[in-house]
């Protein structure tokens, strides 16, 4: 059986969040806000129509369908304004985890194949307003694209009986009951459109009701409840919180059983305040909320390590992390985080960028620009190749190095950050 998703979505209008594709009322100047409430309310995941018309609204649009990325806790979809290759590519590259093809549109039903073979079957969706179109088009959707979106719920039926391939519903205004039979479909994975985006402050009471119909939906089971875990005298249990991208230890907290609860039902972390013996949802004040990513106990269940997403600072000091105050360091040489070394070094680089220094080769490289840069950039990837060619690995490893820094250059150039290489490659 699929499991059964609340993805709501934002209609992309001239920097504003608007009503739907027929529709152009805002219903939010700040689509990022819309993003953090779907955050806060358990979406599964968001879809981003982008609906501009010139080139110059599609980049700026791009650049906000960027953000909404950036700050999604969900996979995002990018539908809209794919007129050629390059836009799927632009999609994908500004984080969206799959684009959509639109299939009432002969342009886009070209472009399947070769973007298929380009990026991958599972980067890619197709929407429809009609079962005859899936149809006639089923084996080349059966090839080259991962699912469907079917743009009305009359599609279902006639779907179900030409394909298998699994069906996110837009949905614009639909009675609850109606609402848990389009779930109940066997080809449904989810749902989509204004019926989500209306209601979701409901998505988590909605999730128990499917949960209570037999419908399986996006939650977190625990493998062990709380009975299972030993307690201290207080009757807490003692919680370490670490970055789950990064590995950084974050922060301690406790749990009691509510909050260990809570913090299953709702996907955020919550903890118990043993200062002021109450519930403490974290970032409910700051907005710093934490997005558990992964639970587990040690070896005697008396201690959890929670992986999360941290959005911006875990101490209440304003600092990343609560752990930052020295008390003794041996003077040992510690084994290189790889991300960390990439980090320091360009942050060496973006410092200057910003401060240039006089003498500096790498300002340089800013002062003459980015053909110069580029010309770097290749002139080294070819000693890459040269010193290949030759026994042992030392040359290469050299190569590889000035290579590494003079894309740095070029990162910090174009503004691109670390992140967004490891997430991209993480993506893929």
């Amino acid at each position: 059986m699929l499991v059964k998703k609340f993805v709501p979505c934002i209609y992309l209008y001239n920097g504003h969040a608007v009503r739907r594709l027929t529709d152009l009322s805002v219903v939010e100047t700040d689509p990022l806000r819309l993003v953090h409430l779907y955050n806060e309310h358990n979406a599964d995941g968001l879809i981003v129509f982008d609906m501009s018309e010139g080139d110059q609204e599609h980049e700026e649009a791009l650049e906000l369908i960027k953000e909404i990325c950036a700050d999604a806790q969900m996979d995002v979809t990018g539908a809209g304004n794919i007129k050629r290759l390059e836009d799927v590519k632009k999609l994908l590259y500004a984080g969206c985890r799959r684009a959509v093809l639109d299939f009432t549109k002969e342009s886009n039903i070209a472009l399947t194949k070769e973007a298929s073979q380009r990026f991958g079957k599972d980067k890619l969706l197709a929407s429809s307003n009609s079962a005859d179109i899936i149809a006639h088009n089923r084996e080349l959707l059966e090839s080259f694209v991962s699912g469907l979106i079917l743009q009305n719920a009359h599609q279902i039926r006639e779907t179900k009986n030409v394909t298998q391939l699994p069906c996110l519903v837009e949905v614009n205004q639909i009675a609850l009951n109606k609402l848990m039979e389009i779930f109940a479909q066997e080809n449904v994975c989810g749902v989509t459109g204004n019926t989500i985006n209306d209601n979701y402050r409901d998505i988590l009471a909605l999730k128990g009701l499917c949960k209570e119909n037999g419908i399986l939906v996006e939650t977190l089971e625990a493998a062990l409840q709380w009975e299972d875990l030993t307690k201290n005298a207080e009757g807490l249990i003692p919680v370490i919180v670490q970055d789950y991208r990064t590995g950084e230890v974050l922060m301690m907290a406790y749990m009691n059983e509510e909050a260990y609860g809570q913090t299953l039902r709702t996907g955020r972390m919550t903890y118990f305040s043993r200062s002021r013996s109450q519930l403490w949802l974290k970032g409910e004040t700051s907005g710093h909320f934490q997005y558990l990513k992964s639970l587990t106990a040690d070896c005697d269940k008396d201690t959890l390590l929670a992986k999360v997403s941290q959005v911006g600072a875990a101490c209440h000091t304003g600092a990343r992390s609560c752990f930052f105050q020295p008390i003794v360091k041996k003077d040992v040489e510690e084994a290189a985080n790889p991300l960390q070394v990439f980090e320091e070094v360009f942050s060496v680089i973006k410092d200057r960028k910003l401060h240039p220094k006089e003498g500096s080769y790498t300002n340089y490289l800013f002062d003459k620009g980015i053909d110069k840069i580029l010309k770097k950039l290749g002139e080294e990837a070819t000693e890459i190749v040269i010193a290949a060619k030759n026994p042992g690995a030392s040359e290469v490893k050299y190569e590889m190095s000035d290579f590494l820094y003079h894309m740095m250059v070029l990162m910090a150039e174009k503004d691109i950050s670390w992140e967004e290489i490891t997430t991209e490659l993480a993506n893929r």
